[in-house]
């Protein structure tokens, strides 16, 4: 340790999204090559001295605590612990992170000393890892609402990767086994009441830890609140949803010295007649164990819509990924009179 093959991977991924802006600090970590990089890790971030470095990942990630709040982050993912190098900025950035981070930054005046701040997640302590629909994302949960963070890969590739070295370094664990289950008798195999709800797809880890994959209710569902909310004029068993992507939308920023714009996190949905942005709560769903209360808002809220048949053009920007797209749509006033006269006059 650490092998060539290590250095190269981890050398090779150490590439900040060029659509997102991150502070100095975090540039200076994405500048950091092969034994330099794990050099740096063991400097400045590892806990303890035997520890390997086996993966590393850039990715947006929203914490629990604070759901509206979406920082990049440097995933670092060792042999003990998955650590979150943030950008220092994210603690300004909300009037609660000052509580969640429990720090006094005021002593670093010098406006040339660049400080991140990390957030480290003991493998120990991890319990399950949700994992979202098509690998967009995934939601690492530990004991507390403090220790549940998710990753916006918006990459199955990502995603994927991060789950194979997970599992990995989880198998290097040494967890003392769970006992043995007491065997069931005929009357409680058989008389437990069936909620008639299927639960998701897991998978328990050797180290107990779980591995929770949506199933295919998940999508039934989302089909059905896309219905919803096309005031059923689609018959619900038709509508097929043919894309699921995390995006961004692009809203430009008029007035500014140069052409900037800001990125809003959406969900886009296409179906067959339909093209969809939703706000998506990646955080809060499913329920972690010690939740109280439901939370303030629904998984899922519509922000636009329109129909396919009303597109006029797509435009293509030619830079290489990601990829930005412009739909336009045709400006009908009235949408409903074109859809009533159709019905009226050709029946169901």
């Amino acid at each position: 340790y650490p092998s060539e093959f290590l250095m190269q991977k981890i050398t090779e991924d150490n590439q900040i999204p060029v659509h997102l802006r991150v502070s100095v600090s975090l540039q200076y970590v994405a500048e950091l090559k092969g034994n330099a990089l794990v050099e740096f890790f063991h400097g400045n971030i590892a806990e303890v001295e035997n520890e390997e470095l086996r993966h590393l990942m850039w990715s947006s990630v929203l914490f629990y605590k604070t759901p509206n709040v979406e920082v990049m982050a440097c995933v670092l993912l060792s042999t003990k612990a998955i650590y979150f190098l943030l950008d220092d900025s994210f603690i300004h950035a909300d009037e609660h992170l000052s509580d969640f981070w429990n720090k006094d930054n005021s002593d670093c005046e010098d406006s040339s000393f660049h400080l991140s701040c990390c957030f480290v997640l003991k493998l120990n302590d991890l319990q399950s890892v949700n994992v979202g629909l098509f690998d967009q994302y995934f939601r690492i949960t530990g004991h507390s609402a403090d220790h549940i963070v998710t990753c916006l890969t918006r990459d199955s590739y990502n995603t994927h990767t991060f789950m194979q070295q997970l599992m990995a370094v989880l198998s290097l664990l040494a967890r003392t086994p769970s006992p043995e289950p007491v065997d069931k008798d005929f009357y409680s195999e058989f008389g437990s009441k069936n909620t008639g709800k299927m639960e998701n797809y897991e998978l328990i880890h050797s180290s107990k830890v779980k591995f929770i994959y949506p199933n295919e209710e998940e999508i039934g569902d989302l089909a059905f609140l896309v219905a919803e909310k096309m005031d059923g004029l689609t018959n619900f068993q038709s509508l097929n949803i043919l894309l699921y992507v995390l995006a961004f939308q692009v809203n430009s920023i008029e007035g500014s010295a140069q052409n900037t714009s800001s990125l809003q996190p959406k969900t886009l949905i296409l179906t067959s007649s339909d093209l969809f942005l939703f706000d998506e709560d990646y955080i809060s769903y499913p329920l972690p164990e010690f939740a109280k209360e439901p939370p303030m808002r629904d998984k899922y809220q519509l922000v636009d819509g329109r129909r396919i048949r009303d597109l006029d053009r797509v435009l293509m920007g030619y830079q290489t990924y990601p990829q930005a797209l412009t739909f336009v749509f045709d400006d009908v006033q009235n949408q409903d009179l074109m859809q009533n006269l159709t019905l009226d006059h050709f029946g169901e």
